[in-house]
This record gives C-alpha cells, sequence and structure tokens, in this order.
C-alpha cells in the first residue's frame, strides 16, 4: 500500500469492518472520517469519483484492450491521487456493438475483461486501499443477442413477447411514430420474425426493454442485487430516463431549427430536431426509481448516480434525487462546448434553485465528450488549465466524477477513420468524429505502447499523450498529475468545499467566484478561467484569510481587490 493510501485509511473514524453478503464475500465498508459538523456524513457527499473506462485502462494479458486485472494493478495509483471511489465503467458479457454498452448478459464478465473472480479481487483491492466501487447499470435496453430478445422477437405469444417495445407499422408499413435514436435516424427497425418494429433509442442492436411489463423491472432489480451481494459500494444508472416510453406511442413536437444545438447533439444529427416528451423521461420512471433506491437501502452504504439527459436536465435531476430515490444524478450541461464563468454559474444557480436540498454530481468530462481540455480550451488549452479546471469541479457544491486522464491534463486524441471503432462516430464522419478521441488508451509511461499493452492497442495512442504519460509527469512537481493530486489532498481538510452550501458572487467574465459555507467553517472560492492575469472587486465580506497549500497559480488580496493570476486561484478562510 502506497503512503497515501496508508494515510487515507488512518483518518477513518473507526477500523474496516466485513460487510454483509448472501455470497460471503469479505466487503470492507470504511467509515466516514471524523467531522462534527457532518449531519449526513454518507461517504458519497462531496465525494471525488475516478470512472475508469476498462477498454483503455491497462492491459493485462497482452491482446491490446485493457481488462479487470489491468485495473486492480493500477488501484495503488488511483488511490495516491486522493480520490473517494471509482466508477468501472461496463465489464458485462457483451458483443461490443457499442463497447459494452449492449449487454448480453448482465450476471456475467465479458471473457474479454476477465471473469467473476477477477471482478472479486478488484472490489477487495479497492477496499483495501479505502477506495469505494461503483460500476455502471444498463437498464433501459439490452444487446439484440441477449436471450430474452432471441426469445421476444420469435413471436408475439412466448413468455418475452412482451419484454420489449414492440409496435405494429402504420398502414403504409412505415414506422408507428416518429421518434429519433441518438445515434441518428429512425428509432424503430423492423423484424420480420413478428412482422413489427422494435424501439432502439440507440443503436439498433441495442432494443430497448419495455417496462410497462411487471417482469421487466423486477428482473433488472434482481440484476442489480447480483452485484450488490458482490460487495459494490454503488451504481452509475446509465440514461436512467430512458427506462419507460409513452405507451400512446405518440409524435414527439418538432422542434424550432434555433433550438436545435446544444445538449451534446449537432445539427446534423435527425434527433436534434424534436422536442423528446414520449420516448423517455415518463412519469411512471420515478416509481422505479423509488424501487432501486429501496433496494440500495437494503445495503447499507451504498449509493445511487443517475445519468440524466432530457429537455430540461436540470429539473430532470431534481426530480430525481431525493430521500427516497436517487442519491445523486448529473447531466450533461458541463459536458458541451459552451464555456466560461457566466455559464458555469448560471447552470449551477438553475440546479440550486430547483434542489436546493438535494445531492447534485458535476462532471465536466467522461467517455462520451471530447476531453475537456480541448472541448474548453481549444489549441490554448494547458497544464495549468487541466488543474484549474479540475480544481473548479471539485469546489462546487456536490460530488465530482473524474474522467480517467484529465488528471494529466490529457487533451482530445486525434483519431485517423480507418483506426476509428466508435459507431457513432463512423455514422457522422467527418461533421462529428465520434468518441474515439477520449477513449484512447492511458498512457502510463513515454515509450511507442504508452505502457498499457504489449500488443497493438486497440485504439492507437497519439504521441502528444505519451509527452503527459504518468512516468514524465510523476518527477515533476508542476505537472498537471501532480497538482491533481495537491489540490485533492488539501480539499479533505476542507469541510466547506466538500459539504457545505454554495452561494455565487457576480464578477466579469472570465472570474467564477462563491463562498462555500459548513457551519462554522465558510470558504471564499475565486477562479480565473482564462490564460491572462485578471482581478476585479469583491463585495465586502469581512476580512477573508487567503490560504495556501491548494497548489494552483496563488491570488492575492489588495484590499477589496482580488489578483488572479493566469488559471489561478484565490481560496480564503471567512
Amino acid at each position: 500500500m502506497n503512503t497515501y493510501a496508508r494515510l487515507r485509511l488512518n483518518t477513518y473514524a473507526t477500523p474496516p469492518a466485513a460487510s454483509r453478503t448472501r455470497t460471503g464475500l469479505c466487503h470492507i465498508r470504511m467509515m466516514e472520517r471524523k467531522n462534527t459538523i457532518m449531519t449526513d456524513n454518507s461517504w458519497w457527499r462531496g465525494a471525488v469519483i475516478y470512472q475508469i473506462y476498462p477498454r483503455s485502462f491497462l492491459d493485462s494479458n497482452g491482446d491490446g484492450v485493457g481488462d479487470l486485472p489491468g485495473i486492480a494493478r493500477r488501484l495503488d495509483y488511483v488511490a495516491s491521487l486522493g480520490v473517494d471511489a471509482i466508477w468501472v465503467s461496463p465489464f458485462f458479457k457483451s458483443p461490443m456493438a457499442d463497447f459494452g454498452y449492449d449487454v448480453s448478459d448482465f450476471r456475467a464478465v465479458d471473457p474479454l475483461f476477465g471473469g467473476l473472480a477477477d471482478f472479486d479481487r478488484l472490489v477487495g483491492e479497492a477496499h483495501r486501499l479505502g477506495l469505494r466501487v461503483m460500476i455502471d447499470q444498463v437498464m433501459s435496453h439490452t444487446s439484440a443477442e441477449h436471450p430474452w430478445f432471441l426469445e421476444s422477437r420469435e413471436s408475439r405469444t412466448n413468455p418475452k413477447a412482451d419484454w420489449y417495445v414492440w409496435a405494429d407499422p402504420r398502414d403504409d408499413g412505415s414506422p408507428p411514430n416518429n421518434w429519433q435514436s441518438l445515434f441518428g435516424g429512425p428509432a424503430w427497425r423492423w423484424e420480420p420474425r413478428r412482422r413489427q418494429y422494435y424501439l432502439h433509442n440507440f443503436l439498433d442492436s441495442q432494443p430497448d426493454l419495455n417496462f410497462h411489463n411487471p417482469g421487466v423491472p423486477a428482473a433488472m432489480l434482481e440484476n442489480l442485487r447480483f452485484w450488490l451481494d458482490r460487495g459494490i459500494d454503488g451504481v452509475r444508472l446509465d440514461a436512467i430516463n430512458f427506462c419507460y416510453h409513452d405507451r400512446l406511442l405518440r409524435d414527439n413536437p418538432a422542434k424550432p431549427e434555433t433550438e436545435r444545438c446544444g445538449r451534446g447533439f449537432s445539427p446534423d444529427n435527425p434527433y436534434a430536431y424534436q422536442y423528446h416528451w414520449y420516448n423517455n423521461t415518463q412519469p411512471e420512471n420515478l416509481a422505479l426509481i423509488e424501487r432501486i433506491r429501496a433496494l440500495l437501502d437494503a445495503y447499507p452504504g451504498t449509493a445511487a448516480l443517475g445519468e440524466i439527459s432530457s429537455e430540461d436536465s436540470l429539473a430532470t435531476m431534481a426530480e430525481y434525487v431525493g430521500e427516497r430515490r436517487l442519491h445523486m444524478a448529473y447531466s450533461f450541461e458541463l459536458l458541451t462546448e459552451e464555456y466560461g464563468a457566466i455559464h458555469i454559474r448560471d447552470t449551477v444557480e438553475a440546479l440550486e434553485r430547483q434542489m436546493p436540498r438535494g445531492w447534485p454530481c458535476w462532471t465536466i468530462s467522461n467517455h462520451d465528450v471530447a476531453r475537456v481540455l480541448t472541448r474548453w480550451g481549444g489549441t490554448n488549452g494547458s497544464p495549468r488549465m487541466a488543474t484549474m479546471l479540475s480544481a473548479m469541479a471539485c469546489s462546487l457544491r456536490g460530488s465530482v466524477c473524474v474522467y480517467q486522464g484529465e488528471e494529466l491534463g490529457l487533451p482530445e486524441a486525434g483519431v485517423p477513420f480507418e483506426a476509428m471503432r466508435d459507431p457513432f462516430g463512423i455514422a457522422f464522419w467527418p461533421n462529428f468524429k465520434g468518441r474515439d478521441g477520449c477513449r484512447t488508451p492511458m498512457p502510463w509511461r513515454d515509450s511507442p505502447d504508452g505502457g498499457f499493452s504489449t500488443a497493438t492497442p486497440w485504439l492507437p495512442i497519439p504521441p502528444e499523450h505519451l509527452a503527459l504519460a504518468v512516468s514524465r509527469q510523476e518527477s515533476e512537481a508542476d505537472s498537471p498529475l501532480n497538482g491533481f493530486r495537491r489540490f485533492l489532498r488539501w480539499r479533505h481538510g476542507q469541510p466547506a468545499l466538500r459539504w457545505g452550501d454554495i452561494r455565487f458572487i457576480p464578477l466579469p467574465e472570465p472570474l467564477l467566484a462563491f463562498t462555500r459555507h459548513a457551519g462554522d467553517h465558510a470558504l471564499l472560492t475565486v477562479l480565473n478561467l482564462s490564460g491572462e492575469a485578471r482581478q476585479a472587486r469583491l463585495p465586502e465580506l469581512g476580512t477573508p484569510r487567503p490560504l495556501t497549500g491548494h497548489g494552483l497559480p496563488a491570488g492575492r488580496l489588495d484590499g477589496l481587490v482580488a489578483h488572479l493570476p493566469a488559471y489561478g486561484a484565490l481560496f480564503a478562510q471567512l
């Protein structure tokens, strides 16, 4: 165990204890750090959750694809970052049409990633290092190769006939309504065996389950129970607002051309042409959310994080998070190309108005969008910007998800068309280059293979990533990696940043300013989102005392005037 992991373990209030699991697995639950100001010290509140994309983390067996043993081998590194938990993207059995988000067996590890014993060892090693483990649950759809679908498509009378969303064609043979797939084109595919269409909100190889059939939610909850029994600490619920559809299959209304951009959909994708009122985010989904929460409550210490993408994602987050619903949720508002202090402030304040007591989770990067340094920094992204952006996300009220490689300041990789693997990108090339650019393998060392694999990696590792390899940054005191570590160590000692409320101070672009309060702890935060020094006058806030140790270029106070260096920060005790 590394030194920092030991320090983390030593800060817990009580020794680890074995958990309850039907399988008898040893599951260590760590108690929260002592802090008398907390009334709810659940581990997930204020947690920094590190997302691992298994295909691209570390290949342990030389086939060019990352796997579960590879993750376990690098958990010591993850613990050294100072994060609280890992979220492991899908590793379930799958034909990999959508790289694991098309599941053919919800209770099996795909042989590409290992086996159940490898998963159990991964959980055990994470818990030994004081890390919680969250995994994806893909509930709204399956692979077209799932046994349920293979049975369902055979006839209209078999036991699984109504487990998917089937509909008769219109009189002219066309699909039953105008719903569009996120990946482009109609959300319906003809199945000649049944002479009906089936719904697919994503790829046509990802048929949507029919949650209106009571057998479906019951079966999916049992699949979740299977992993809870193996000792996981939480779940990230993929596209959780897509489980239910409108029973009447009403057409979605058209969206004006002026509203077709945003929320991550380009105007060349017909999905952007509609208001998605009927193919997702239905009222029945709330009852499912409550059943998921009830199941998790039977496993003390577990948490649910929902991914939300709806017409008003912030409103849906507020609706889905609560005492009997999800513990946390995130949406795509900070995963778009729109950047600036006003956009961030307006987004967070909008959610605060709708969800003053619920707990959000923020993310500025993941496996579905261009890396944040390129998305927000363009060609001007720099190591200092990378550290500042991570600190910004980790300073907002809520928890935060950090995507693997963001701690290194990786830019978006340029993947040539002939090397692309993402079906979304291949379909929309060259206007949209897909998601491969953020999914390239982690660069562990500055060598042709990046220390990722002894074989040709499933996606190429760009030369600019090798220059930012972990092995190079470890020894550089001012590297993004060490800046990330310093900030998270410092943040762990700031209760106001981890748990406090938030109040914004309106300052001119590009300065983002707010206060955080938790009991007797109050903190002023001012961040410069630009690469040029800035200054601004603050309102009267008493006598702020600037704090050091956060690792960012430090701002200073001259009376009520804050002076911020490029990509700098001012943290001050109030």
